[in-house]
């Protein structure tokens, strides 16, 4: 029969090879993520930069011409110069909704003629902020 003191010893040591592979385990998780998110973020700026570049060229080229001469599938031209538009989009109406949120003039006294067409929800009735709630307007695609 084993003693206390040898139970003990055999647990501790038990114990520190565990915590030995955990800690490995999770150091190697966490360079491992950190790689994963430096390299996403470069695919992003690759991708964002793609997109600008087929948004600025499609008055000279079309995406099936360029899919023919660079075999890049046609599809991820499209999703590219898709994802372009979005971002410009976002961008535009993160802009109008900086300059309502930031004004001191109310909602109501901005508004033209022009803007009653407009969707947006007001957040000075509802209490929502253009972070809480979807922006809704149209905008148009050239």
């Amino acid at each position: 029969m084993t003693t206390t003191d040898e139970i003990q010893r055999r647990v501790e040591k038990a114990d520190a090879d565990r915590s030995a592979r955990r800690s490995a385990a999770a150091q190697q998780v966490g360079v491992l993520a950190q790689r994963r998110a430096a390299i996403a973020e470069q695919l992003g700026d690759i991708e964002r930069e793609l997109g600008d570049v087929l948004a600025a060229a499609s008055d000279v080229i079309d995406i099936d011409e360029l899919a023919r001469f660079t075999d890049v599938p046609a599809a991820d031209l499209t999703r590219w110069r898709a994802a372009h538009k979005t971002a410009r989009t976002k961008r535009k109406r993160h802009a109008a909704a900086t300059e309502v949120g930031t004004s001191r003039e109310p909602a109501a006294a901005k508004t033209s003629a022009a803007d009653q067409g407009s969707t947006l929800p007001d957040p000075t009735v509802s209490g929502a902020t253009t972070a809480d709630a979807p922006a809704r307007t149209t905008v148009g695609v050239t």
